[in-house]
């Protein structure tokens, strides 16, 4: 039987963790095990967990602070089984969350990543539209009925063009992730970076339409903050210059092409520029993003 690793780093809000182990518990299929990995130092978080009776659950702590990055890879190294998926500690399964990417497992054996349909919630937990995930359904990820395929450089395009898969949500073979990690010098493009190095080693993403899972966004995230002060833009355009010249190396000229410009980082960061101005934070690091050349 195939059982799903659900990994959940946890640094944050002890509700909203809550709220993501109660939607694991909500499963209809019950080929799971949860593993929660504790980076803060809350009592209520073990607190928690000494409640729950259920052996599918595993808790751990670290006994020293791990950060972000560190916190990730630390549930890396736990997964066990042949497939997992690194949820948001904020984040929320619908009910056909397990059963619907295990059907797609069974469909596609010889797939590296399967990406769920997402629904997008507020901090409230209310569905919400915002200018980054309409852009992301409506301009960069592909059209699909139903389920589809995708590998190489097209998928390597496709993902340099703009990101539009939700990394919380995505399922991965276990296999593929050995020897990969998140990258210590990255702090909000990290989700990129390692599609990107499953893509050059041979990963197949398949996409399955059918909605199973709630994607929460915050204005107040990581990624949000580096974006306002520009920290975020700068680790982007290096990030995109390196990648450029690996795509070129790999044979790849079209991706090659596509992460030089990088016209989707470009375009948020130009988004970003009024209330930088309003802030006087980052103006110069944004400015130079969006008007720079690609090589920046």
């Amino acid at each position: 039987m195939t059982t799903l690793d659900i990994m959940i780093p946890f640094y944050g809000d002890v509700a909203l963790l809550r709220e993501a182990v109660g939607s694991v518990l909500e499963q209809d299929d019950p080929r799971w095990r949860l593993t929660v990995v504790d980076d803060t130092d809350d009592p209520a978080v073990p607190e928690y967990f000494a409640g729950l009776d259920d052996d599918r659950i595993r808790y751990r702590h670290n006994p020293t602070n791990l950060g972000i990055t560190g916190n990730f890879n630390r549930c890396l190294e736990l997964v066990e089984h042949k497939l997992c998926t690194l949820m948001g500690c904020d984040d929320r399964m619908l009910p056909n969350y397990v059963g619907s990417v295990l059907a797609v497992w069974a469909d596609h054996p010889d797939a590296g990543l399967i990406q769920p349909g997402v629904r997008i919630i507020g901090s409230d937990g209310r569905p919400r539209k915002t200018l980054v995930d309409e852009a992301k359904r409506r301009v960069y990820a592909p059209k699909v009925e139903g389920r589809l395929e995708l590998s190489g450089e097209d998928l390597a395009v496709s993902l340099l063009r703009g990101d539009w898969l939700y990394f919380p949500s995505l399922v991965w073979r276990t296999e593929l992730l050995a020897g990969l990690r998140f990258q210590d010098d990255l702090r909000v493009i990290q989700d990129l970076a390692l599609l990107v190095d499953l893509v050059v080693a041979g990963a197949t993403l398949v996409v399955d339409e059918t909605l199973a899972f709630e994607y929460r966004r915050h204005e107040a995230s990581e990624s949000s903050a580096s974006a306002f002060d520009g920290s975020r833009f700068t680790e982007a355009g290096t990030f995109f210059t390196e990648t450029a010249d690996r795509m070129a190396a790999h044979g790849w000229p079209r991706a090659a092409r596509v992460a030089r410009r990088h016209l989707s980082s470009r375009l948020f960061a130009l988004t970003m520029l009024p209330q930088a101005l309003r802030q006087r934070a980052g103006v110069g690091q944004l400015t130079r993003h969006v008007f720079g050349s690609g090589r920046a």
